[in-house]
């Protein structure tokens, strides 16, 4: 084989491992936000039993990291937007505000006969505090929103939770 040859053939595998390369780079790499971005608006809807309704836009945290995330480091949040922490099962669960830059709401939510219901409101959490809040009692959704929006909408315990493009509850 000459020089030109071994060249060529060099120039040729090196190509051709750069091609597979990109192919697995391809084919590794997360799916675009447009393909994971919702077809339906994921909303909770809070309903009291006068008839006064409440809808909050939320992102689902559903996995271990997003829950640990949650909303840290958020500089705003929407009037009316706010984050549903999805859990796999009841429990008693609680929250701090470290590394939460805006004061909170969340409201606890649990199974109550055939529907949903708010079991209990932390109000107007202090942001950037380590300190662990809780209503006591057990919940599989906890739904942050922007401290105040709970009682400017008049939540209350035992208000009626509806959601809507939110699987798996």
């Amino acid at each position: 084989m000459t020089v030109r040859q071994r060249g060529a053939t060099a120039v040729f595998a090196l190509a051709a491992a750069l091609a597979l390369l990109a192919l697995w780079a391809c084919r590794a790499s997360p799916p675009s936000l447009a393909a994971t971005e919702p077809a339906v608006a994921q909303r909770v809807i809070v309903e009291s039993p006068s008839g006064r309704s409440a809808s909050v836009r939320v992102e689902v945290a559903r996995t271990d990291p997003e829950r640990e995330r949650g909303l840290m480091f958020r500089q705003e949040l929407g009037a009316d937007d706010g984050m549903l922490f999805v859990f796999p099962e009841s429990s008693d669960h609680a929250f701090w505000m470290k590394n939460t830059f805006l004061p909170l709401d969340m409201i606890f939510i649990e199974k109550e006969g055939e529907g949903w219901g708010v079991v209990g409101i932390v109000a107007n959490a202090e942001p950037m505090t380590p300190t662990p809040r809780g209503v006591g009692v057990p919940s599989r959704f906890v739904l942050e929103v922007n401290g105040g929006w709970s009682a400017a909408h008049g939540l209350a315990r035992g208000d009626r939770v509806r959601f809507e493009g939110i699987g798996g509850h």
